[in-house]
């Protein structure tokens, strides 16, 4: 089995690398379609309808899988679900997550289940590519949205749901994105503690107070038709934040009956406020890059802007001088 493994993770490789060159050289001359052309895939498609919805939502996520893992969390319950919202072409940044802080088998006794957010590409050839790596590693999701910027909202609201029906039990759940480095040893037995009774209607992480940009040169512009107040609620940066399984129900629900926003992080926090629910801050979520120092990334949970190959060598480096002290 594992040099059957081996192969296809060689052979995956050798297909990503000819389709990145073709693609190149080319430009894409029909568009992605739609699930009918994954039939051969076994995709579990799973409709969605919470009871306790009476009324008619104004924002449906009236979305179908087209790569699901709808028997991740059956054999046993994970202590931690990570979704990260990665785009087609990041394999490499899928595969150092892999090998290094989103192993699933890093702690021994402890379940964590990581699981990867995708759209569908506008390029056929992307989509294939994506369905063979699922193939091999089934850890990847995928809804019938186009991947973009515009939709990461979409892309965390499909992380919410697939938890809040498939993996309803489990204890908590982060959400982050594929250039992170995550301090796995900080994350799981400094603050999520596991040998402590789970808390519900939780959400921590790096706690952002500030109000729309109104500038229509910038990422993060929000035009007044859209969001007319002059401040957002706190909301906690996208790129990494912990909650407890039950608020990912609660968000979808909500989400269901909140005009959608293109920024993921604010619409969130918007979410929550109509929830009740305050997001805490923790100051070992970072949403920036740091230089890098054995004693430094010690201390934190989050970095952003990590490469792959930054990936491993941080992780080898704070994996093999656990002895040390600082």
């Amino acid at each position: 089995m594992a040099s059957k493994v081996s192969c296809l993770y060689i052979l995956t490789v050798v297909c990503w690398a000819s389709a990145l060159w073709y693609l190149s050289i080319t430009r894409p001359t029909s568009s992605y379609t739609g699930h009918r052309q994954v039939s051969s895939i076994s995709i579990a498609r799973k409709n969605i309808s919470f009871g306790n919805i009476r009324t008619r939502p104004i924002n449906p996520h009236s979305f179908d899988f087209l790569i699901n893992e709808p028997n991740k969390c059956e054999k046993s319950v994970p202590f931690l679900v990570i979704l990260i919202s990665t785009t087609h072409k990041e394999f490499d940044a899928r595969q150092a997550i892999r090998e290094t802080w989103g192993d699933e088998n890093n702690f021994k006794g402890i379940k964590i289940a990581t699981l990867f957010l995708l759209g569908k590409n506008t390029d056929p050839v992307l989509n294939q590519m994506v369905e063979q790596e699922s193939q091999i590693f089934h850890d990847i999701i995928v809804e019938d949205f186009i991947d973009s910027y515009h939709n990461l909202t979409l892309k965390t609201l499909m992380g919410m749901r697939w938890v809040a029906t498939f993996c309803s039990k489990a204890k908590y759940v982060m959400k982050t994105d594929s250039d992170i480095f995550v301090n796995m040893d900080n994350l799981i037995y400094k603050l999520l503690k596991p040998n402590t009774k789970p808390r519900r209607r939780y959400f921590t992480g790096y706690v952002i107070n500030g109000g729309p940009i109104r500038d229509v040169r910038s990422k993060w512009y929000m035009p007044r038709d859209l969001y007319p107040d002059s401040n957002y609620p706190p909301f906690c940066s996208g790129t990494g934040y912990i909650f407890s399984a039950d608020v990912a129900e609660l968000i979808y629900k909500t989400s269901l009956h909140t005009r959608l926003l293109h920024l993921e992080d604010v619409y969130v926090g918007l979410c929550l406020r109509k929830l009740g629910i305050h997001p805490f801050q923790n100051s070992g979520f970072n949403h920036w890059k740091m230089a890098y120092s054995l004693c430094r990334y010690r201390r934190v949970i989050t970095v952003h802007q990590i490469t792959p190959e930054e990936m491993h060598r941080i992780w080898n480096d704070m994996s093999s001088k656990k002895h040390l002290r600082c």
